[in-house]
C-alpha cells in the first residue's frame, strides 16, 4: 500500500492529476481500518497499473469517460470478452480518421512549404 505521494513519483504523474482522476471515479483509494490518527488514503499495486492505462490510454486519445469504461471493462469482470473488442474496435476507427486527416494537414503544409520555396512568397 502506497501513500498518494509515492504514487505520484512511482507512475510520474503530479498528485493533483491523481486526485483528479480519483474524483472522476477511474479508481479508489483505501483508509486503514481502525486507524484514527490521520485521514491518510492508501493506494495499491493496482491503482499503480491503471495510472498506467489511464495516461497511456490519454496518449492516443481515448475521453476520461472512454477510459473509464476502459477500466471497468479490464477489471470488473462484468463487461465481456465481446464487449472489450467492441470498445477497443471503435477507437481504433477514431485513431485511423485521425491518422488521415492529420495526414491531409501534413499534405497541405508541405504543399504550402514548396510554394514558399520556390516563389519566396
Amino acid at each position: 500500500m502506497k501513500l498518494i505521494n509515492q504514487l505520484s513519483k512511482e507512475t510520474g504523474l503530479p498528485i493533483a492529476t491523481i486526485r483528479f482522476y480519483e474524483k472522476s471515479g477511474l479508481f479508489k483509494g483505501q483508509k486503514l481500518k481502525g486507524n484514527t490518527t490521520n485521514n491518510y488514503t492508501y493506494y495499491d499495486d493496482e491503482v499503480s497499473e491503471k495510472l498506467d492505462l489511464i495516461r497511456d490510454a490519454k496518449s492516443v486519445g481515448f475521453t476520461l469517460s472512454e477510459i473509464k469504461e476502459l477500466i471497468d471493462a479490464w477489471y470488473s469482470k462484468r463487461i465481456s470478452k465481446a464487449r472489450k473488442l467492441e470498445i477497443l474496435d471503435a477507437k481504433l476507427v477514431q485513431i485511423n480518421d485521425k491518422i488521415k486527416a492529420l495526414n491531409g494537414v501534413k499534405k497541405q503544409i508541405a504543399f504550402l512549404k514548396s510554394e514558399v520555396e520556390k516563389y519566396d512568397c
